[in-house]
């Protein structure tokens, strides 16, 4: 099919915004539909970007990994309205639903005690530490880093494995889904290189980095913690591709996270259940974010646009139907779907962004598919 509007626009991302290297997939009822890449891998410009090129995504890779628990928990009878607590006994809520901690729920966004984001059982220690700086039902607040951490620790006591092999094993690998948790030394050699974004001044006069660079706020201690892989340089670094961190570790192309969405949205026959789909698609909470500082909605694991009374979108980050969902990645990447259109988007780049949600680059290709 052809997307001449689409095309141009995401050519001028290129000539015109200053994307440095980036691939773009559109998927609808079970076929790609639309694959583009265009620049560079690297920020010198020496290796071209194509189709099979894999980028690190960051909080993109959200979606995935909220699939995997709830695949996990289905294969025992278990869903979303079953309890942590049941699973994970140290958990700190024990009438938290695993709905309530996959929709960003139970106020377990900032470590009391900080830890290190490679040492999984000290990170572990310090969420059952933790006091919540809320209780589920109450308000929801983005949990950016330790997200990762809370789903993770459910899997390995359901499966005894990390979440990572789980997804690679058991959902990604069936499917030939090209996005990896947990990215082996094989796949090294196709990664991109990110380069740091360029601010314009005014970006941080919104409420939302200048709430972030106030010292001890909420939504600076959620970004911070766990401690570690703050810096663009440490994303380039195969240990963190390796690491298998479902929050924000996700590492693959255009085309995997746009086939992921299709899986979620039931266009293509996958490991993934009924249930498992229904939850990833389902609202579960919507109102003023305590960490985004802004309105958002959640399911389990993935982002909606906020709707008003009358039930229209504030928003178009996900399309133009309520139904969709699907989860953006800091610096630009994004991904959803949408069970009513049979479409699903991909998009991952290089030059990263420094905005909360995907910008124009990213908005502009959302408003043509």
């Amino acid at each position: 099919m052809d997307f001449p509007e689409l095309k141009n626009y995401f050519e001028e991302n290129f000539a015109v915004r200053g994307e440095i290297g980036a691939g773009l997939s559109v998927w609808k009822n079970g076929e790609e539909i639309v694959s583009l890449t265009d620049g560079f891998r690297d920020r010198n410009q020496t290796e071209k970007w194509n189709s099979k090129t894999l980028a690190p995504v960051y909080s993109a890779s959200k979606g995935p990994a909220a699939a995997t628990l709830l695949h996990a928990l289905s294969k025992r009878g278990l869903d979303e309205h079953d309890l942590v607590s049941e699973v994970w006994t140290g958990f700190p809520l024990e009438s938290a639903s695993f709905g309530q901690m996959l929709s960003h729920q139970c106020g377990l966004a900032a470590l009391s005690e900080n830890a290190d984001v490679y040492d999984h059982p000290a990170v572990i220690a310090a969420i059952e530490q933790t006091t919540p700086e809320w209780s589920p039902g109450v308000g929801l607040g983005y949990h950016p880093r330790t997200y990762g951490f809370l789903l993770d620790e459910c899997v390995r006591r359901l499966e005894g494995k990390t979440l990572g092999e789980v997804w690679n094993e058991e959902i990604a690998k069936p499917m030939g889904i090209d996005f990896w948790i947990g990215l082996p030394e094989s796949e090294w050699g196709r990664v991109a290189q990110l380069v740091p974004g360029r601010a314009k001044p005014s970006v941080f006069e919104e409420g939302f980095y200048q709430i972030f660079n106030q010292a001890g706020s909420l939504t600076r201690r959620a970004f911070s913690s766990p401690r570690g892989l703050h810096a663009i340089a440490e994303m380039n670094e195969p240990r963190a591709w390796s690491a298998g961190l479902p929050a924000m570790g996700g590492v693959g192309s255009a085309s995997g996270l746009a086939k992921f969405y299709q899986c979620a949205i039931g266009a293509l026959e996958s490991p993934l259940s009924t249930v498992v789909r229904h939850a990833l698609g389902s609202l579960q909470i919507a109102g003023e974010d305590k960490v985004l500082l802004r309105e958002t909605a959640f399911t389990c694991g993935c982002q909606k646009d906020p709707v008003d009374e009358n039930g229209n979108k504030k928003r178009f980050l996900y399309g133009c139907s309520t139904a969709a969902f699907g989860h953006p990645g800091a610096g630009g990447s994004h991904g959803f779907g949408d069970p009513i259109s049979g479409v699903s988007f991909g998009y991952v780049m290089n030059q990263m962004e420094l905005t909360v949600m995907p910008g124009e680059r990213c908005m502009g290709l959302v408003e043509r598919v």
